[in-house]
């Protein structure tokens, strides 16, 4: 089999039944909203189409850092977000509504490359290497990023007059 029937429209139809649906969750983990989450996984398979042989084996976290790149160019091309967070101001303390809302909170505090560290590690389930892939640096950065990511958002949960115990997806991996 040639390199070309091997990376042709057969190989492609599984990369996007596999994949399309994580793709699509990792969208509206970040942009909170069903139709651009499409757009963008539509978007992702255009690239990985016209890239085909450039996609590595292990193809979700390349199609990661795919999307990752395209939201960066979004967001740089619509100047500062403006993020409105719910009033909490009666919520019970004590309620995982309120406990989730603080991690919301102090995650949105962090800089953009904290926050994605994060995301990749606990919504998207990589492991700090596949994050690397992703963010495209070494499994060593990405395990270093993690570690002090995880430190910041801590510390900006240690400000909440109670704390939440916090613990990102288990270990560095």
């Amino acid at each position: 089999m040639s390199d070309v029937d091997e990376r042709g429209a057969e190989w492609f139809r599984g990369v996007y039944a596999r994949h399309y649906p994580d793709v699509v969750r990792y969208g509206v983990r970040r942009t909170d909203a069903l139709a651009a989450a499409e757009e963008l996984a539509q978007e992702v398979f255009l690239v990985a189409w016209r890239r085909r042989w450039e996609v590595p084996d292990r193809t979700l976290p390349w199609l990661y850092g795919v999307a990752r790149r395209l939201l960066a160019n979004r967001r740089r091309g619509m100047g500062p977000p403006t993020v409105p967070l719910p009033d909490t101001a009666g919520a019970d303390p004590h309620e995982p509504v309120a406990a989730l809302l603080d991690v919301r909170a102090a995650l949105g505090r962090l800089s953009d490359d904290d926050q994605e560290i994060l995301r990749l590690v606990a919504w998207e389930q990589l492991t700090a290497g596949e994050a690397a892939v992703v963010l495209g640096c070494g499994a060593t950065a990405a395990k270093v990023r993690l570690h002090r990511a995880r430190r910041r958002l801590a510390a900006l949960l240690a400000d909440r007059p109670e704390p939440v115990s916090l613990r990102v997806a288990g270990g560095t991996r």
